[in-house]
């Protein structure tokens, strides 16, 4: 199902109706939300006078090589600038996130202002907080959206080649590398097209997967070493990792990424969970294989939600609580898992 209500929107931009645009995306933004912003970023720069993108926190090392990174906006380092600069906006594009409160106190600020707010995602369930969607809950990526709205609105001679590299990277990291059921014909179709566009998918692949830092391979070793437990006859594996264990291996952001992947390459196992004690709360990552919903479960026992096989939780108790929590609930699809 697609919901597209950018006629209007469309047509204000190709009139020069707007001035000033902002583009955000969500909390600890990861390949997709940095390939859309990024891509989008460097289309409306040939059709407006000034757009500016702010994330509200910072983002893995590995995805600064994108094509400008420089004039990304850290909400959390630089909040007075930041808010400067979203009060003089006249429209704001929110990519890759469909609920205010997934930008912290930027989505606050968002939520107050009275002016034209736009939505590009493909999450499920989104809040109605903006004035035009373009939404899609079956399509690989959000990258993929905005490629698709480009060329479908503008034209495909808009997507220049640091254009097709960041939207090439968010559609290949959000199908983990073109592995997860969300890989569709289409996907392959605009990956094609992202490449015909000058998209250097090796030189992209590099950069993105192998650049583990000594810190960040020891931590993988000794959390599948030290950490992965085997539960539910095998069909799930659990990794949780505390506020020690991060400092003790310099963890940055974006040094997780792809952990919690690792438990779903072990024969038998259906579901994989890394928990995180990041200190002002327990942050979740959840995997799965075939119909086990991972968004549904998250949702239902952690504040969370996302694909039904990638989705995140969260909660406020204790680590070792949480933990718990988890290996208690998770028996109650003992059944349900066993037929995967």
């Amino acid at each position: 199902m697609r919901i597209d209500s950018t006629e209007l929107l469309v047509q204000r931009l190709k009139n020069k109706e707007f001035k000033r645009a902002v583009i955000t995306t969500h909390h600890k933004p990861d390949g997709d939300a940095m390939g859309s912003t990024l891509g989008l970023y460097g289309f409306l720069k040939q059709i407006m006078d000034e757009v500016f993108l702010i994330t509200p926190t910072d983002y893995a090392d590995f995805l600064n090589w994108l094509p400008q990174n420089n004039v990304v906006i850290n909400f959390e380092e630089s909040e007075e600038y930041a808010t400067s600069v979203l009060k003089d906006a006249d429209l704001v594009f929110c990519l890759d996130f469909n609920r205010l409160y997934r930008i912290n106190k930027l989505g606050e600020l968002i939520g107050e202002m009275n002016i034209d707010k736009v939505m590009i995602d493909h999450h499920l369930d989104p809040d109605n907080f903006t004035n035009y969607v373009f939404w899609d809950r079956q399509s690989s990526s959000t990258c993929e959206l905005v490629f698709e709205w480009i060329e479908q609105n503008f034209g495909s001679e808009f997507v220049s080649k640091d254009m097709a590299d960041c939207l090439y990277t968010g559609l290949m990291t959000d199908t983990g590398n073109f592995q997860h059921n969300n890989t569709k014909p289409k996907t392959h179709r605009i990956a094609a097209q992202l490449m015909e566009h000058g998209a250097d998918h090796i030189r992209i692949h590099e950069r993105i997967f192998d650049v583990f830092s000594p810190n960040r391979s020891k931590l993988f070793g000794y959390a599948l070493y030290k950490k992965l437990e085997l539960i539910e006859d095998g069909k799930v594996a659990l990794i949780y990792l505390d506020n020690h264990e991060l400092e003790m291996f310099n963890v940055k952001t974006g040094d997780t990424e792809g952990l919690v992947n690792m438990g779903l390459s072990i024969i038998g196992v259906v579901m994989s969970v890394l928990i995180v004690d990041r200190t002002e709360r327990v942050k979740m990552s959840f995997r799965s294989k075939g119909d086990f919903a991972v968004n549904e479960y998250s949702a239902k026992y952690f504040s969370g939600g996302g694909h039904r096989n990638a989705a995140g939780g969260q909660s406020e108790d204790t680590l070792e609580n949480t933990v718990i929590k988890f290996k208690e609930t998770i028996k109650e699809y003992k059944e349900e898992l066993s037929k995967i």
